[in-house]
């Protein structure tokens, strides 16, 4: 059952906060990477480019862990467990802008790679908590 992302919660992914994303490998241990979040309706959206290991790791279990934390205040956080939504490539390259001005300032993603194929995951989540104020 998926849960929409309001009050505080929401606010730690609108903000320019890191994520911590936490995805399973075929041999069952646990890969993490540092991403760019951003919301939508009240989902969790990621972006990244086709290829790296946590959305190839999302092709085969859709679950993962995100844990966003205040970067104004490390001892807050919110911790989200769910499931693959909608995987697109439809839009990703003008989301990667959006999140460049959010985290960068930049109008234009700066570190784009020849032939990079942009993909925005969109997260159901299923359990979500929040620590810290």
């Amino acid at each position: 059952m998926s849960t929409l992302l309001e009050g505080r919660a929401a606010e730690l992914l609108a903000a320019p906060n890191f994520c911590v994303v936490a995805t399973l490998r075929a041999d069952g241990s646990i890969h993490t990477a540092p991403v760019w979040v951003d919301i939508e309706q009240g989902l969790p959206v990621l972006n990244t480019a086709e290829g790296r290991s946590w959305p190839r790791n999302l092709e085969r279990d859709p679950r993962l862990t995100m844990t966003i934390q205040n970067m104004e205040n490390p001892y807050e956080y919110v911790s989200i467990r769910g499931r693959v939504a909608q995987r697109t490539h439809e839009g990703a390259d003008e989301h990667i802008d959006r999140m460049a001005m959010k985290y960068l300032g930049q109008e234009r993603y700066p570190y784009r790679q020849e032939g990079e194929v942009r993909v925005i995951i969109r997260v159901s989540p299923e359990h979500v908590y929040h620590y810290g104020a």
